[in-house]
């Protein structure tokens, strides 16, 4: 298991567009995606699961993946938030 924090930095948040793009980068993995904020835990391969977390712009989150590729895993995701989820602001 490996995890890292990031900052959620895209204007948006982690909503609609930017949560479908980050399932679709999550599916591409083995490893189970677990994303953590405030204390809690959401799963990363499920469209509810993120929606429900409202994280908005300047959120914190854990990013954790376990299973056979969880560093290539974690290193992707981890870069595709660090990268506004790949959504310019609007």
């Amino acid at each position: 298991m490996v995890e890292e924090k990031v900052t959620v930095t895209n204007s948006i948040g982690l909503h609609a567009r930017p949560a479908s793009q980050f399932l679709r980068t999550a599916t591409q993995f083995e490893s189970e995606v677990t994303l953590i904020k405030d204390d809690r835990e959401y799963n990363g391969k499920s469209i509810i699961s993120i929606l429900a977390m409202a994280a908005k712009k300047d959120t914190l989150l854990t990013i954790r993946c376990s299973g056979e590729d969880e560093e290539e895993a974690l290193s992707t995701l981890v870069q595709l938030v660090k990268n506004e989820l790949g959504i310019q602001d609007i």
